[in-house]
């Protein structure tokens, strides 16, 4: 059975749990959509993996690991990667597919990210500056777009670096008073990265459509959160690419009706990181509370994470815009202990109320949230093994989040190990 795994709200879901925890009984795990922008952390006994572009199941020996064209690939934090695995003694030799259509971040692309977010000001996007952005504008652009194929001619990948370089220095420079950038130092890291990398590259379409006519059973990835999709988030505060469900297909090749399963990854709480309104979010002593029990800080970035109460009206639009089937709510262990937690069922808007998430950044700024109140609960469910288990007051927040989102909750998360999961049938 193949499956999808997505975030529902802003990012920082804990997908690559889910994920580590699925691969286990699939044969391969594919990225789809992102770069290194992505950060997911998968915890192995004492070992800790925190993973920007190698897709989660790397760390389970035996899956088969798939970068789709989707996917914007930065080889310098990619081989950082693979060496760090390789160290800890997990070869990806045989196992390791990148696709040669996926479009390559380079150092000018990091260089533009950084000069953009600081001539915004305060108005700045809160991008990564990891060169996401720039990337995918010279794919949309075409004419300055570089490839992993492109990396099979090196003297050709030279003449094509030239041209883009000369164009993009005299921009930088008139925009931005930048000094140049060396068209020799950017060729260079694509020679490094070619000699590491080119036996990997393939056409990663062709291999998922050979594993799923073999009977292969195939786990689909996604990076950051619906709520940052392109076209479906909360636009302009949102990512480059479709991080929804919906980027699946346009991602790896794969169509929809290929997938069975499309879990939506959510935490028991809201959070985003940088800009961008975020009804719900708690300003406050409870927010920070939250924030430094879930370690709420980014894997990629080390920002401190906004944090808010659960957002139904979000999970709901995600779900409902992706086909989303079950519901992965972890963090659940993250709430425990406060006398009473809220919410969100829906908003008010310009003194109208509404069930229906609103997109746009300017209406959802207006957006007042409509909170339902539970009592919470003191036990401690570190320890719990089933969902009989829980606490009464616990079944009875995440019953009232299938109520509210219309999805069943399968997987609890109650700790960071891959362990700490509770099945609900």
């Amino acid at each position: 059975m193949n499956c999808c795994i997505v975030g529902l709200q802003w990012g920082d879901e804990g997908k690559g749990k889910v994920v580590d925890i699925l691969a286990e009984q699939c044969d391969a795990v594919v990225r789809f959509a992102g770069g290194a922008n992505a950060g997911h952390t998968v915890i192995i006994g004492e070992n800790k993996f925190a993973l920007h572009l190698m897709p989660s199941g790397a760390v389970r020996p035996g899956t088969a690991c798939v970068i789709g064209n989707g996917v914007v690939f930065d080889p310098e934090v990619f081989i950082q990667e693979l060496e760090g695995l390789t160290k800890k003694d997990i070869s990806m030799d045989g196992r390791l597919f990148i696709s040669e259509n996926a479009h390559v971040v380079l150092r000018y692309h990091k260089i533009e990210d950084g000069l953009r977010e600081e001539a915004l000001g305060k108005n700045k996007i809160g991008t990564t500056n990891r060169g996401i952005g720039p990337c995918y504008a010279d794919k949309i652009g075409r004419s300055f777009a570089v490839r992993m194929a492109d990396f099979r001619d090196l003297d050709g990948l030279k003449e094509k670096l030239t041209k883009i370089i000369e164009y993009k220095n005299k921009v930088f420079s008139a925009l931005y008073g930048a000094e140049p950038i060396s068209v020799d130092e950017v060729f260079q890291d694509c020679q490094t990265a070619a000699d590491k990398l080119l036996k990997y590259v393939c056409n990663t379409t062709k291999v998922l459509h050979e594993m799923i006519a073999g009977g292969k059973s195939l786990l689909f990835e996604g990076a950051q959160g619906a709520l940052l999709d392109l076209d479906h988030g909360t636009f302009p505060f949102v990512t480059s690419s479709n991080a929804s469900a919906l980027g699946m297909g346009p991602g790896c090749g794969v169509p929809s009706k290929m997938v069975e399963r499309f879990i939506g990854v959510i935490k028991a709480y809201t959070t985003r990181v940088g800009a961008g309104p975020f009804p719900t979010e708690l300003d406050n002593e409870i927010g920070q509370t939250i924030r430094e029990r879930g370690n709420e800080y980014g894997t990629t970035t080390g920002r401190p994470r906004r944090c808010g109460w659960f957002d139904g009206i979000v999970v709901r639009y995600s779900a409902l815009i992706g086909g989303i089937n079950e519901l992965a709510m972890m963090h659940l262990d993250t709430i425990s202990g406060f006398d009473e937690l809220k919410v969100c069922r829906a908003y008010s808007i310009d003194g109208q109320e509404t069930d229906f998430f609103p997109s746009d950044a300017g209406e959802l700024a207006k957006a007042v949230p409509v909170y339902e109140t539970l009592p919470g609960w003191k036990e401690d469910i570190s320890k719990i093994s089933t969902y009989d288990e829980l606490p009464e007051n616990a079944k009875k927040y995440i019953e009232l989040v299938e109520k509210i989102t219309n999805v069943p909750v399968t997987m609890i998360g109650k700790g960071p190990k891959r362990s700490d999961i509770i099945y609900k049938k």
